[in-house]
């Protein structure tokens, strides 16, 4: 058995960061955006540090897991995301902003989806121990 309670807060920083990143995303209609002012590349960079959060977030939740909670998620690639944290710490400069843009415009949603779904089935999991005499 693992702390549900704290899995759950994490999700909510998680899910928090991931609104974060959508916001920042409105911006670029196209990679470019990210990569032709100033402006675009703080976008960029504030979005990548939030991925790295994202990601090691998840590898702590599945460490607190004891790698039984994501796996029940099969939709999403786990082990994608928890790499794109890795990339971006260990290989910033070479970061490639279209595939940061990709993130943005193909993943990024579907992520939030589950997460809440998984913020949700663990909240309600976690709402029955607790009343349990």
């Amino acid at each position: 058995m693992y702390d549900k309670v704290l899995v759950i807060e994490i999700l909510d920083q998680i899910i928090e960061s991931i609104e974060i990143v959508q916001e920042r995303c409105v911006y670029a209609t196209c990679v470019d955006d990210f990569m032709d002012t100033k402006a675009g590349q703080e976008k960029l960079d504030s979005i990548c540090m939030k991925l790295i959060a994202i990601g090691e977030s998840l590898k702590n939740i599945d460490k607190i897991t004891n790698h039984t909670l994501l796996p029940l998620y099969p939709t999403i690639e786990w082990k994608k995301i928890k790499g794109i944290r890795d990339f971006i710490s260990h290989h910033y400069f070479d970061l490639d902003a279209e595939m940061i843009y990709g993130i943005c415009q193909n993943n990024i949603s579907e992520l939030l989806l589950v997460l809440q779904t998984m913020r949700n089935d663990v909240s309600i999991n976690c709402l029955k121990i607790s009343q349990e005499p």
